[in-house]
């Protein structure tokens, strides 16, 4: 029994701890135990972009039904963001919220078995509410826990990392689908052969998730308190937690400019087989799967690429030029057709790479004490691709054209890109993502300080005094 004392879930949020300041080498387990994460939501949400088209197939329903699927799945992530993860995140820590989450994922792809067996849509949509509840959960702690987990000046670097992880299962997904999905979708027996095919898939994730939250249990993983994130913003001098939360204007614009990207990343991923079968000749659902999957493998690439960039371009940069991608090339997707068409959507899979983790970064720059808080409201703005996609897919029945309908996406793109320009223009947007980027917490001194804001500066680390007690102290250039 004493090895379940010490996995106490319960953890204080009030106290600091050394998680503050943990190093590269202390933060590589948790965080590679993290990232397990992200390629296990890359891949559900992969699943479901190939889903969209197999159930218009396989049950006759039309474009703008089927976006019930995205509906159902990011409609759940401002419950969990804001409503039942948020408070066991701020109230219990990280670690609960990644079980609650995992076991939450699991029960929804039970769910989905008796569904896809019946062959229920608005079952199966159900169970997506609750996989989706349970995702949102990972989310709503595994993205800020990536953010702050190790030194700050790493932040967009380790998330991108850990959210081209969340790429390679959306590559999967689709190869899966191809192969097993649309094997055989033609009426009768067979439909219901490539259904069941889909609930084995569910049946798996279900015990992989439930393995995992095991997992997590013995895990040892740092908790980070808000009393240490405080001390981050305090240190670096870039808090702006000593005025209310309702007046972190940033956050609230980082949320908005979260809701309109991934609701257009999402539409665009959910109607991608759509469009290639409708523009481009003999294009079967099953060969459009695969033309999905080398999407999502450019999708992956951006995020490999633009984390290579970041180490000598400033992410907030980075960030403003691969929205801008997004909005140069999906416009011409609108009007192009066959190959061209399809190449455009290819790239602009390649520019949406780095968005959403970047924006969860930026915008919990200097939050300190509200962290854990804010980045429910900003994992909450996910719930976009619950409203993009069906106002898309209503698009494109009215025109009987997934072409015409990309201009949706391209105008909420537009819409975020406001933010991009916000924080890298504006001093209010800036100063804080700056400061954060520079910050000298968790990195040892490597007698390279002429660098300046890039190269390796000072450390911020816990020193003993001969009285035994600790003292936070700044060691090395004054």
């Amino acid at each position: 029994m004493a090895i379940f004392k010490r996995m106490s879930l319960k953890q204080g949020n009030t106290s600091r701890t050394n998680a503050a300041e943990l190093s590269l080498r202390a933060s590589i387990y948790p965080l590679c135990l993290v990232t397990v994460l992200f390629f296990l939501w890359g891949f559900s949400y992969g699943l479901l972009d190939t889903l969209n088209k197999h159930f218009q197939v396989s049950l006759g329903i039309n474009r703008a039904r089927s976006a019930g699927l995205q509906a159902a799945y990011f409609g759940a992530y401002p419950l969990a963001s804001l409503g039942h993860a948020n408070w066991i995140l701020r109230h219990y820590g990280f670690k609960p919220v990644f079980i609650w989450g995992l076991c939450l994922y699991g029960v929804g792809a039970l769910v989905a078995w008796p569904c896809i067996l019946h062959r229920s849509f608005g079952g199966f949509c159900a169970a997506i509410f609750i996989i989706g509840n349970g995702l949102g959960s990972l989310e709503t702690a595994a993205n800020p826990y990536i953010t702050i987990c190790g030194p700050p000046r790493y932040a967009e670097l380790r998330i991108n990392i850990s959210q081209a992880f969340n790429g390679v299962g959306t590559v999967i997904a689709p190869v899966l689908g191809s192969y097993v999905f649309f094997k055989n979708t033609a009426s009768g027996a067979d439909a219901t052969q490539s259904l069941t095919n889909v609930q084995w898939v569910y049946l798996a994730i279900a015990c992989f998730v439930f393995a995992l939250a095991i997992v997590f249990y013995f895990s040892p993983i740092p908790e980070i308190t808000d009393a240490d994130m405080a001390f981050q913003a305090e240190e670096t001098h870039a808090g702006t937690d000593d005025v209310s939360f309702w007046k972190q204007y940033r956050l609230f614009h980082a949320a908005f400019a979260q809701f309109c990207y991934t609701g257009a990343q999402v539409a665009i991923a959910g109607y991608f087989i759509n469009y290639v079968t409708e523009t481009r000749p003999n294009t079967s659902a099953s060969l459009g799967a695969q033309f999905l999957a080398g999407a999502q493998g450019a999708f992956a690439m951006g995020r490999f690429t633009g984390v290579g960039i970041m180490k000598f371009v400033k992410p907030r940069w980075v960030f403003l030029i691969y929205l801008t991608g997004c909005i140069i090339f999906i416009a011409p997707a609108i009007t192009q057709r066959g190959n061209t068409g399809m190449a455009m959507l290819y790239i602009t899979l390649f520019f949406e790479s780095i968005c959403f983790p970047t924006i969860v970064a930026l915008g919990m720059r200097g939050l300190g004490k509200y962290s854990k808080r804010g980045s429910g409201f900003i994992v909450g703005g996910v719930c976009g691709g619950a409203i993009v996609p069906p106002i898309l897919g209503a698009v494109a029945d009215m025109h009987n054209s997934t072409a015409i309908a990309m201009s949706v996406p391209l105008g909420f793109f537009i819409a975020a890109w406001s933010y991009a320009l916000c924080v890298n223009l504006v001093d209010y947007y800036r100063i804080p993502a700056d400061k954060l980027g520079a910050a000298k917490i968790g990195i040892k001194n490597s007698g390279n300080d002429e660098e300046g804001v890039r190269g390796e500066p000072e450390k911020v680390g816990i020193e003993h005094t001969e009285s035994g007690s600790e003292e936070i102290k700044e060691v090395g250039k004054m």
